[in-house]
Order: structure tokens, then sequence, then C-alpha cells
């Protein structure tokens, strides 16, 4: 699966608050085998949520986590956007998320304002709330909708991959060497290598030295391997010292 965070914040861009949902979300994927494929950080702007929205939802293999506009003010967009976008525009009451909302708030204060929170696309999920009882969402168990608030996501986040994507189970190989030489020195290897592997290229400067990181990595550990031979043979044709893994290891 390709996985994507939307973190939706006018607040985020212009400075007033600084972002916590990427760097936690990145760590848990990491933990369970997966990768982000991409991340935004957008305004709260209803055609420009919806925008990338579709474009998280054209890729087939797509699993979203979006962050924030789901609460009950003006500016808050994403329910109705992620409606427009993942439900062809088909909204409910949600039953658990309206008994939740009265819970908590007790059905005077519940309405006529918090009552909208349970306002969601048609068949959506539910994610438990462990701090306001005012749950998240999810539609077709990808595309996954949380609060702006990190303490309030962070469960949710937990919740939604634990049970739905708790482990990649697709083994990948990787391969890493360092050498001694700037990334300029490979770019003709770079070229020759396979579309089917992730090739991976980060040059260093250490004082007067410069350094090259190559790494290679597919879900096929012979391809892995032949594809990462190639810089090892023009390390070797070339003088170039280089180390597999470790920098502080000449091989």
């Amino acid at each position: 699966m390709n996985f994507y965070s939307v973190i939706i914040g006018t607040e985020l861009l212009n400075g007033r608050r600084e972002d916590a949902h990427f760097s936690f979300l990145n760590n848990e994927l990491l933990k369970r085998g997966w990768i982000h494929k991409g991340s935004f950080v957008i305004k709260d702007e209803p055609d420009f949520i919806k925008a990338v929205f579709e474009l998280v939802k054209s890729d087939p293999k797509s699993v979203m986590f979006s962050f924030g506009g789901i609460g009950a003010t003006p500016d808050d967009y994403t329910r109705e956007c992620a409606a427009k976008v993942f439900t062809d525009g088909k909204m409910e009451i949600n039953e658990g998320a309206k008994a939740a909302i009265i819970e908590r708030f007790g059905q005077k204060d519940a309405y006529p304002h918090r009552i909208n929170m349970a306002h969601l696309p048609i068949n959506a999920g539910l994610l438990k709330n462990v701090v306001s009882n005012v749950p998240g969402f999810y539609v077709d168990k990808r595309f996954f909708f949380v609060p702006g608030f990190p303490s309030m996501a962070t469960h949710m986040i937990v919740e939604a991959l634990e049970k739905y994507y708790p482990q990649n189970q697709e083994k990948t190989y990787k391969k890493v060497l360092s050498a001694t030489a700037s990334e300029n020195e490979f770019i003709n290897t770079m070229k020759e290598v396979s579309e089917k592997v992730d090739l991976s290229s980060l040059p260093i400067m250490e004082g007067d030295k410069r350094y090259c990181v190559l790494s290679i990595s597919s879900n096929s550990e012979e391809l892995t391997n032949k594809e990462f031979e190639k810089f090892v043979e023009y390390c070797k044709d070339n003088n170039i010292e280089f180390v597999l893994e470790d920098i502080r290891q000449k091989v």
C-alpha cells in the first residue's frame, strides 16, 4: 500500500502552530514496515482540500490519514470534502457518532452545533477518541480522518493501523554502499539501474572530503543484488574506496 498524510491547518502555514502529526505517523508506519509516499500540509480551503483528496484517491493503492477540520465550526470543511470525494457527496447522521457526542456533552449542549460532528460520509466507520469521546471516522478502511489535536489523533492512528495495517507482509531487500567519491561520479551508472528498484543517492560533505551513500531496494532479493552490484563494480573498476552499510569500515 501507498501511505499519504494530509495535514490541514492554516495555523500551521502562518506559523501560529507547529505540526506534530507527520513525525508520529511516520514513526508508526516505519514500525510496521510501511513508508510514506507523500505528505501534504495545506490550508483550510475546501476546493484545495478536495483536490488533494482526489489526488490521493487516484492512486488505487492509497491509504490516507487526514488531520484536522472535522470539528463543528464554520471553517471545518473536511467532513463535507471527504463525502464529496469518497462517497459521491452522500452524508448521514452517524448514529454511533451521535450517541458518543450526546454521551460526552449531554442532550442540551450537544445541540445545535456539536451534533454536526456526527454528520459524516455515508457508511463511515468510527475511530475512538479517548480525550473528548467525539470520534474520528474512516471510509473504505483506507481513508482515515482524525482531529487536528495530536492528543486525540495519536490514539486513532494506532487504532487504525493495528486494525487494518498492522504489518507489511511484503519483504523489502535493501543494500547500501558508501563511497569516497562525489555523487556526480555515479550518474551514468544510476541511469543504467532498473526502474523496478528504488534508488536513493545521498551526498555527504565532511570538511574537504566528499562521500556518496547509495541505496538500492526492491521486493526481489535477486534484482536488488543485481542492480546493487553495478555500483560495486564501478567502484572497483575506478579504484574508489567504498564500504557496505557503514562508512567507517573499509571494504
